[in-house]
């Protein structure tokens, strides 16, 4: 198709307290919403839920979400529903309940809020749902009709969570400048089936220079549970710049390598965000790029503990046959032809090298 397609929430709040603003952006949608939050989360702030639900006169239906997005999950969680008709679905918590409260507000027909207590990706933003097997193998990836209805991101919640999820956040985030580069200069094409805005590439760069600038007082900040300029920085372009960036302007072989790093020894337990920081290793090495660009990245993935190696996720002394295998299940990803150059296995093999040499150069 020759036209193109921006894609974004209907609002996106965030700030200390946001939380406290859910009752108001929920209350248009009718008197019982549904809520999807991690068990964790309801132990933690249920009694504020409450007392926010109620100062907007809801009552909602909370469901206590834990294992694996399956269709059969969320066919169980609709069926809990009974006869109520819920008109907004409320998703809070990690990214497991985001995607539950995805997929049923799909299934329903109804929009549905997000509330990220962490910030390890940029699913809040998206319109994407991860779809699980009962062997955690993941089997789809289904699209909501239309972008969340509001995106609310409490930055106190945030800081409060361990820093693991922020630092894969921001791992995951500053893949997105190559990417959407990387799909802009090659064939490839958006999560909404057109090729990419010129909108989405100024932002996803601003997400990657405001990582750059900020990412590391911002996890000084979080170790010490406390919200900065440089956090909420950080958290705005995690959440809201990388979910716009990707969805406009398209993924590359960074995210593409995951499906052969969630595969691989030691490599598989790692979590998302450290992953695709490897992988944008990777994608700079298999453009060509110069060792002096690739080595600046990795220097300020070192300074704020993001992989720079097979070793740092989990493989370590990684054989032959063991990248082989990386590069050729990389090559099942759709993702493949976002590139300003053809890549086969072969060249992928040799990207991994090349970053393996170069982060061993640097210590």
């Amino acid at each position: 198709m020759s036209y193109r397609i921006f894609g974004a929430p209907h609002r996106y709040i965030q700030g200390s307290g946001a939380i406290d603003e859910l009752g108001r952006i929920a209350a248009p949608f009718g008197t019982g919403p549904v809520i999807i939050a991690d068990a964790f989360v309801l132990d933690m702030i249920g009694a504020r839920l409450e007392t926010i639900m109620a100062a907007a006169g809801l009552s909602p239906k909370v469901h206590a979400f834990a294992g694996e997005i399956t269709y059969g999950t969320i066919e169980s969680v609709q069926a809990s529903l009974g006869d109520a008709t819920p008109g907004v679905v409320i998703g809070i918590g990690g990214g497991k309940s985001l995607d539950a409260a995805k997929a049923l507000a799909l299934r329903l027909g109804l929009d549905v809020i997000t509330v990220p207590t962490i910030a390890s990706n940029d699913s809040p933003t998206s319109a994407s749902i991860a779809m699980y097997d009962d062997d955690h193998t993941m089997i789809s990836v289904d699209r909501l009709l239309r972008s969340p209805e509001a995106v609310i991101v409490d930055t106190a919640l945030i800081a409060a969570a361990p820093v693991l999820f922020l630092r894969a956040g921001i791992g995951d985030a500053i893949a997105k400048k190559f990417e959407a580069e990387g799909c802009l200069a090659g064939s490839g094409i958006t999560p909404f089936g057109t090729r990419p805005l010129t909108t989405a590439i100024v932002i996803a760069d601003a997400c990657y220079r405001t990582l750059r600038q900020h990412a590391e007082e911002a996890l000084r900040s979080a170790e010490r549970k406390e919200v900065c300029p440089a956090l909420e920085a950080v958290v705005e372009a995690v959440i809201l710049m990388s979910g716009l960036g990707f969805e406009n302007g398209g993924l590359s072989l960074s995210h593409s390598l995951t499906r052969g790093l969630v595969k691989a020894r030691g490599a598989k337990a790692a979590i998302h965000g450290q992953h695709v920081a490897w992988g944008v290793l990777v994608q700079l090495a298999a453009e060509r790029r110069p060792d002096e660009e690739i080595l600046d990245l990795v220097g300020f993935h070192q300074r704020i503990g993001l992989a720079t190696s097979l070793a740092d996720l989990g493989m370590a002394d990684p054989t032959g046959e063991e990248i082989g295998d990386i590069a050729t299940w990389t090559m099942t990803a759709p993702h493949l032809k976002n590139l300003p150059l053809a890549v086969d296995a072969a060249s992928i093999g040799d990207a991994i090298r090349t970053v393996e040499r170069l982060a061993q150069s640097r210590g």
